[in-house]
């Protein structure tokens, strides 16, 4: 065995375990210097152990992915949780004490079960889950108190999406020093080499940047691409403290690199005739793609299996139950008899230095007789036996020979891993290149495509329609869960941390939006599990009371009604929230910062009307579950008679909350102008609303000149963009709705020959000022003069007064009885036409700033109709110059596509504004041979959608046309002669 491979003992393992997603672990061993290196499985395993009497090998995650639901596997998440227990426990997982002790909680839940002080003390006094654990034992029984019911899965998983938020997740460092001598640490990781020093990251070298990674004896070179380094040096080099140190950690980023970023394996090298020149070294397990592809196909045959707390494993012990073998159990001893054969690994930290004495009960390869036989593979390990591992000894082998490896260079990445993911934020867009709400925002990325000869076959799914409806409410439960934490996570520590809001405040704040989010994590915990039931049964073509989902909703919607005061008082925490900012200067700064963030993708106001907006859409979801199907009465069976309940519920909360979302959009719509007009006060005010905003073209004296008009309740406002390329409008003129007489359908300027003559101009006739302008299409021009006719007539026979906006700036004059030609330097008007990518950071998918560069327009009710018009879900977006396809979860809200990597991500890659965009079929001509693809176009920017079913693709092409069509899409031919 010695003589073999180490992919000889990995399979052994691999088989032993019965591990299906084994790339992502590895085994490691001591070498002369204590530090653990990867058995390489290539390699001759006598060339690759030290001391092989005494050679002990320990099971370890190789590969940390971003994102823990990557992870198929429940079995490997359980074994992920190991791990990062041992790096708590290690002290490599670096983090907060309040972090660590939630880590442990969640831990403790899965070992033990619910909550019981004096067992939980007693489990705690025997086993150390974090460094200094006396210290953080109130914490850890606190955090465990709030974790009842959660299942030892759930617990796992809790702990994989805490730890991969924090710094220093999945990292192993390497100590280096840089050119000048400074000491410094490196690491790797999915998205490449990180340069720490101590504990602080200070440089990161994407995939993306890197052309070559080499060594020459102890010093590890990286070369960036030319338009990387630009006039700076192209190489950087680091000093580690030998050669083998240095080779191994080029070597960890030669696997991470392929694993996370190839879609296939390398070649192997073609061996040299004579001698050769740099080393042959390339990772040969799967890819991370191959490797997901593999087990959706189901590649390994799934073996059952169950879990326990181990309270439950000794209750059903006293009782005498007889219970099922569920695992190996990493303490019991195994012996193989003749054959040294090796068997496993042990999942925990194996000493530095003594060896395994010779009585203890391990795994262990050598002769003898095997005193109980080998468990069924795959079986899962009893909760009881959990906390063994940390005390269970590792893997021994037989004799080895020690022998020194070769050196030189890395390979070349391939071309395709060159292209840059798609990394735009969404304040990104604005500074990034051409103007982004005209031009494309996502290039194509390597790493997430997807060929189309590599499309993994698709997997048995359900054919119910109320199961496609169950999958949305997921999907949007997802996006919403984000939504929320936005105000509950990273507002909130940034306030704390600043210490910038009153205390009143905060306590009214997160006093009514904690009960909110804490609900719907429950919600979304139980969506989740019954559709994974509801898709077993299915894939095992069972029948039974998991194929529903009307309980579920039932129970939850009855549920909100206990919310409903603290919906109510949303309005107070907004308008507080609004007269804090005003008064206290820091905490504005603090709120203006806060935007700018990436996991702000929205206003921050927009946050908070998210509870309520989301209670519509359970009454539209939930209107189409009770939606009769023809030829079937009574749809959904059983189920039915639960949904008619729970769409009742819902239809009554939101009709007693209908006016306070009504208040509440207005009143943050107002707040957000307010923040982006320059030379206006007091627009917040009693009885304001806000009607129509968009663009229109002002006659002046030196033409048609771009502006930004907003028509209120009382006045009508006209902007243009600030001078000197800020993200503001900037006040031009004010007119009172009161006193405006007439609006001239045609006046003579568009029968007049003349070099201002334009289709679709119209007059406003006001009290002391006419205006010419010019809309950009028929349809807009309608639009327009619907709404003005439409706020004069009210404002006329209104009885409430509206306190009057206080103009901070002098206004143009003009003569009352002509058009107005305001002076305008020729600076300002080339500010007008410009474009956004010269805003700075201010985010450029709001509403006006879309219609600006659109020239369009948005109403109140197109602001409505998006509310109820959402999605979430993944969508595959064809790649511009090939014929691959990006896998991506997209989020359609407020008139935006929203682009992530994943639901689990904290911020979007980029974002597509759709105002204007129309939304159809592809045509022969477009080369698309794929079903469910939709086509998104404005002028000449296209792009294609794949929906993952034909339920979603007609959800998507209906939300899209329903929330853009009618919000400013370019008029047809027709409507534009």
């Amino acid at each position: 065995m010695p003589k073999c491979d180490g992919q000889a003992l990995l399979t052994q393992v691999w088989e032993r375990l019965n591990l299906i997603e084994c790339d992502y672990f590895g085994l490691e061993s001591q070498n002369a210097q204590s530090c653990w290196i990867w058995l390489e499985p290539m390699k001759p395993i006598i060339r690759q152990v030290r001391r092989p009497k005494n050679a002990v090998l320990r099971l370890a995650v190789k590969f940390f992915p971003p994102d823990p639901g990557q992870l198929q596997e429940e079995y490997t998440r359980y074994l992920f949780a190991l791990q990062l227990k041992r790096d708590l426990l290690e002290e490599r997982l670096t983090c907060t004490d309040t972090t660590a002790a939630l880590l442990a909680s969640h831990l403790l839940q899965a070992e033990v079960g619910d909550y019981d002080e004096a067992l939980d003390r007693e489990h705690l006094r025997a086993h150390e889950y974090v460094p200094r654990q006396e210290r953080a034992l109130h914490r850890i029984l606190a955090f465990h108190r709030e974790l009842a019911g959660q299942t030892p899965a759930e617990s796992d998983f809790q702990v994989l999406e805490i730890a991969r938020k924090l710094d220093m997740y999945g990292i192993r460092f390497h100590s280096a020093s840089d050119r000048e001598g400074a000491k410094i640490k490196l690491a790797v990781s999915h998205t490449g080499v990180l340069v720490f020093q101590s504990s602080t990251r200070i440089n990161t070298f994407n995939w993306s940047r890197l052309r070559k990674l080499s060594f020459k004896r102890k010093r590890f070179l990286i070369k960036l691409h030319p338009e990387v380094h630009g006039p700076y040096q192209d190489t950087l080099e680091f000093v580690l403290g030998s050669r083998d140190e240095c080779k191994n950690f080029w070597k960890i980023c030669v696997e991470h690199h392929t694993f996370f970023r190839l879609l296939d394996q390398p070649k192997p090298k073609a061996k040299a005739v004579l001698f050769s020149r740099g080393s042959s070294f390339r990772y040969s397990g799967r890819t991370q793609k191959q490797l997901a592809d593999y087990v959706k196909d189901g590649g390994m045959k799934r073996v059952p299996y169950e879990r326990r707390h181990s309270r439950t494993q000794m209750s059903l012990r006293a009782l005498k139950v007889d219970l099922p073998r569920q695992s190996i159990s990493f303490s019991e001893g195994v012996r193989t008899p003749v054959t040294p054969s090796p068997t496993t690994a042990s999942f925990c930290s194996a000493p530095a230095s003594p060896p395994v004495p010779p009585g203890s009960r391990d795994f262990q390869v050598g002769s003898g007789s095997s005193e109980t036989g080998p468990p069924a593979p795959g079986a899962w390990r009893p909760a009881a036996e959990r906390s063994s591992m940390a005390t269970a000894q590792p893997l021994r082998l037989p004799a080895l020979q020690p022998h020194q490896g070769l050196s030189v260079e890395s390979p070349q990445p391939s071309p395709s891993t060159q292209r840059s993911p798609p990394g735009l934020s969404p304040q990104g867009p604005a500074v990034q290149g051409p103007n982004p709400l005209l031009g494309p925002v996502l290039s194509d990325a390597a790493g997430a495509g997807m060929d189309d000869r590599e499309e993994p076959k698709r997997k048995c799914v359900p054919t119910d329609e109320a199961y496609f409806i169950a999958k949305e409410i997921l999907a949007t439960e997802r996006t919403y869960l984000k939504d929320l934490e936005v105000i509950t996570v990273w507002f909130r520590s940034a306030v704390v941390k600043a210490d910038a809001m009153p205390a009143d405040l905060m306590t009214l704040l997160f006093s009514n939006i904690d009960p909110i989010y804490e609900f719907h994590r429950g919600f979304l915990r139980e969506v989740e599990q019954r559709l994974a039931l509801w898709e077993e049964s299915s894939s095992t073509q069972a029948t039974g009371s998991h194929q529903r989902i009307g309980d579920i909703l039932l129970r939850n919607m009855l549920q909100l009604k206990a919310l409903t005061g603290h919906f109510q008082r949303l309005h107070e925490v907004l308008t507080e929230l609004e007269a804090a900012s005003r008064r206290l200067r820091r905490l504005e700064a603090l709120r203006r910062d806060f935007e700018l963030q990436k996991v702000c993708y929205l206003p921050l106001n927009a946050f908070l009307l998210k509870p309520l907006q989301r209670l519509r859409h359970y009454r539209l979801l939930l209107r189409r579950l009770c939606a009769p199907v023809p030829g079937h009465p009574d749809p959904h069976g059983q189920d039915h008679a639960d949904l008619r309940d729970a769409l009742q519920a819902i239809t009554e909360v939101t009709s007693m909350l209908q006016h306070s979302l009504v208040q509440l959009e207005n009143l943050q719509k107002l707040t957000e102008l307010q923040r982006d007009l320059v030379g206006i006060e007091s627009l917040v005010a009693p009885g304001r609303e806000l009607i129509r905003e968009g663009c229109l073209h002002k006659l002046s004296r030196k033409g048609l000149q771009q502006r930004m008009f907003f028509l209120f309740s009382d006045m009508l406002l006209y902007t243009s963009r600030d001078a000197g390329g800020s993200s503001h409008f900037r006040i031009r003129g004010l007119l009172p709705l009161h006193g405006m007489l007439l609006i001239v359908l045609d006046p003579p300027v568009e029968d007049q020959e003349s070099e201002w003559s334009v289709p679709h101009c119209f007059t406003i006739y006001a009290a002391q000022k006419t205006i010419v302008v010019a809309a950009s299409t028929r349809l807009e021009k309608a639009k327009w003069l619907h709404d003005l006719n439409a706020a004069i007539d009210a404002a006329k026979t209104g009885s409430a007064l509206v306190p009057p906006a206080r103009v901070l700036c002098p206004l143009p004059r003009g003569s009352p009885n002509e058009a107005s030609l305001e002076p305008e330097s020729e600076d300002e008007a080339g500010g007008a036409q410009g474009s956004v990518a010269g805003t700075g950071r201010h985010r450029a998918s709001t509403a006006a700033h879309v219609c600006w560069c659109r020239q369009s327009s948005v109403s109140r009710a197109d602001h409505s109709a998006a509310v109820e018009n959402q999605l979430s879900g993944y969508l595959l977006r064809k790649f511009k110059n090939s014929s691959g396809w990006q896998k991506l979860w997209v989020v359609f809200t407020n008139f935006c596509l929203f682009f992530y990597k994943t639901h689990q991500d904290d911020h979007p890659l980029a974002s597509l504004p759709l105002l204007g965009y129309s939304v159809s079929l592809p045509r022969d001509t477009d080369g698309i041979h794929k079903e469910h693809v939709f086509k998104l176009q404005f002028k000449s920017h296209v792009y294609f959608f794949r929906a993952e079913s034909k339920y979603m693709f007609r959800r998507w092409m209906e939300v899209i046309e329903r929330a853009s069509a009618s919000a400013g899409r370019a008029g047809t031919p027709e409507e534009e002669a």
